[in-house]
């Protein structure tokens, strides 16, 4: 039997998460504490995946699916918590109707948490009158918030890449009121029949900022997005457009991750064995520790996404205590042993990676190891470059 949400329980709780995230300071804006008080979040969410409390028997996280149907009240409850909901994994649309749990595997999908939601969109500085595109519509949540914020859906556009993610975010939008252009899109190339946008703002992250943006951009708007990567290294930027391929603007500050864009994902890259075997046989002492950025702190997160800078083809994996560094375009490798308190670094193929990294690592510990909202990020017609006025630049990938 379905349980109905009662209108009274979900405003309650709607309420208690908007005066929750107020005083956090997370709503310094009245406009976007009522949209949050406003917006049922519970409409878009019908199902998602929590974890369990234990892993299984291979190790491996396993989702439970939660809906009405199967435990009202925890649904309900996790519906307005300030936590990201997954709703789906490795492309798969789940069948909420008779939901299984998951064991492992990729989220690609996900309503993403209300606090974050509304500082993106507030660090965008969006207003009455911008026009707007969302990329990455997901389950509709964030572009109710947007259209509830701006008083009218008539200037928001969302594009989403999975078809059946926005067949059921817009079912879900026109449903409580809101009419959005919504279209099937890949971010990568923005929507070229609402163009030109006042703010460009990406629920999803990209190896570089997408040139086609710029060009969709009005001179003087703004592009916010998350930069990644194949490390997991991340840094959200605000870049303000000059012109259809000029633009500048600094990171900014904080810890945030997001899916990648479908077209970003890494690739496969094998059997790390099979790397290790073509290395040579004799390595060095690392100058610098795989801690530096793997640990789980601020810093290290912004130090990774450094690395990730010298060695934007690289990817990262540990195997027992051995952390293998891949990288499929060159075809170099590299590995990094624990070896009587220290670490031995084998390196082979034509880029030395962890070599790359260290010199970065270098640099960065000399210029006074300085936070995220020292660089500033250019985009030109010679490409993209993280800049600081104490390190060398650091080049984007070319898209």
């Amino acid at each position: 039997m379905t349980t109905m949400p009662s209108d009274a329980d979900a405003a309650r709780l709607r309420g208690a998460m908007a005066k929750a995230l107020a005083e956090d300071s997370v709503l310094a804006d009245p406009a976007w504490r009522q949209a949050v008080a406003t917006v049922p979040r519970h409409r878009f969410v019908p199902g998602f995946y929590l974890p369990a409390d234990r892993r299984d028997e291979q190790g491996l996280t396993t989702w439970e699916p939660v809906t009405a149907e199967r435990d009202y009240a925890r649904w309900l409850a996790a519906a307005y918590c300030d936590t990201t909901l997954i709703t789906q994994f490795d492309g798969d649309e789940p069948d909420w109707k008779n939901p299984q749990a998951r064991h492992g595997g990729a989220p690609t999908s996900s309503s993403t948490l209300p606090s974050l939601v509304v500082r993106m969109w507030a660090d965008a500085d969006v207003h009455e009158g911008h026009t707007l595109l969302e990329i990455g519509t997901g389950t509709g949540y964030s572009t109710a918030l947007a259209c509830e914020r701006l008083g009218s859906s008539a200037g928001v556009t969302s594009i989403e890449v999975d078809g059946r993610r926005l067949e059921q975010a817009a079912s879900a939008l026109y449903g409580c009121g809101y009419t959005p252009t919504l279209a099937v899109g890949d971010g990568l190339y923005g929507y070229w029949p609402e163009a030109p946008f006042d703010r460009i703002v990406a629920a999803c992250s990209f190896r570089a900022v997408p040139p086609a943006l710029l060009a969709q951009t009005r001179p003087g708007g703004k592009i916010l997005l998350t930069l990644s990567g194949w490390l997991y290294g991340y840094a959200r930027v605000l870049i303000t457009v000059h012109s259809d391929d000029t633009a500048d603007g600094p990171l900014l500050p904080g810890t945030v991750s997001f899916m990648s864009a479908r077209t970003h994902a890494s690739p496969a890259f094998g059997n790390p064995a099979h790397w290790a075997a073509g290395l040579p046989e004799k390595g060095r002492t690392a100058r610098h520790s795989p801690e530096r950025i793997t640990a789980a702190t601020e810093e290290t997160f912004h130090r990774r996404f450094l690395a990730q800078c010298a060695v934007p083809d690289a990817q990262l994996v540990t195997v027992g205590e051995v952390m293998h560094l891949v990288d499929v375009t060159t075809g170099s490798a590299a590995t990094l042993t624990p070896a009587g308190g220290r670490w031995e670094v084998r390196e082979g193929g034509p880029v030395r990676l962890w070599e790359r990294i260290e010199t970065v690592l270098d640099a960065y510990d000399k210029a006074g190891q300085p936070g995220p909202e020292t660089f500033t990020l250019r985009v030109d017609g010679g490409g993209q470059q993280l800049r600081h006025p104490q390190l060398p630049g650091l080049p984007l990938p070319r898209l």
